[in-house]
């Protein structure tokens, strides 16, 4: 016979759950994902290690739900704000549209989900730097539909600048974006008090401005000559 649970053990499930995935999200962003286990993320959620594996079955179950939470709304969000962006006539003012659609909810999304937050931002920047294979199709799983969508958007309003290029800088706004989130000390010590890094707002014209500037920059292949540098032959 199967017992079922208690009506405290059903209460307790959840709070468990949110323990664990709170535990592995904020080890995942300070160790990478290689260097933490299961019994690692057990014990700092103060749990046993079935507990996480019967909540997320494996440690690539875990991150690819904390993926999940928080970056499906602000996918949505982009969706939302990027199907707008594509209804503006003028094409300098679309290309603007765009680029903030993919950079506000970034910002503003909340502290804790849909996201927002240093901590996530953080995990985010040393997931794509771990080079692991289970993260890689983790993010590409989370992500490649809504930036497929948006890098055709940007081709639509700027057709003569070549897609390999605007994947390019797709690329560089992106790594602005971790390091605008996580360390907007920076831009406040840099700039002698003169700025507000924290300022979100600030943040958000600053880097949309700069954004929309590199797409329209010259293409690669359209670059004066001048300002290329020569190529060195490695030949003897």
């Amino acid at each position: 016979m199967i017992r079922k649970p208690t009506r405290r053990e059903t209460a307790r499930k959840p709070n468990m759950r949110e323990a664990i995935l709170a535990a592995a999200e904020e080890l995942f962003a300070t160790n990478g994902f290689n260097a933490v286990s299961v019994r690692d993320i057990a014990h700092a959620a103060g749990a046993n290690p079935g507990s996480v594996t019967y909540h997320f079955r494996t440690k690539d179950g875990l991150l690819l739900e904390i993926y999940r939470r928080h970056c499906g709304p602000m996918n949505l969000r982009r969706s939302e704000l990027l199907a707008a962006a594509r209804r503006v006539r003028d094409l300098q003012d679309r290309l603007e549209a765009i680029v903030r659609a993919y950079v506000v909810p970034a910002f503003t999304s909340g502290s804790d989900f849909a996201g927002g937050g240093a901590r996530f931002t953080r995990l985010r920047a040393v997931m794509s730097a771990e080079g692991n294979e289970v993260v890689r199709k983790i993010i590409a799983q989370t992500f490649d539909d809504t930036s497929h969508a948006f890098i055709d958007a940007i081709h639509e309003s700027l057709p003569h600048i070549p897609r390999t290029d605007i994947v390019w800088r797709s690329h560089f706004l992106l790594g602005a974006l971790y390091y605008s989130l996580v360390t907007p000390e920076r831009v406040s010590r840099l700039s002698r008090g003169e700025a507000d890094g924290g300022d979100a707002a600030g943040a958000i014209e600053q880097l949309v401005q700069a954004t929309v500037a590199a797409f329209q920059a010259p293409a690669l292949d359209q670059a004066a000559p001048a300002r290329r540098r020569p190529v060195i032959s490695s030949k003897p």
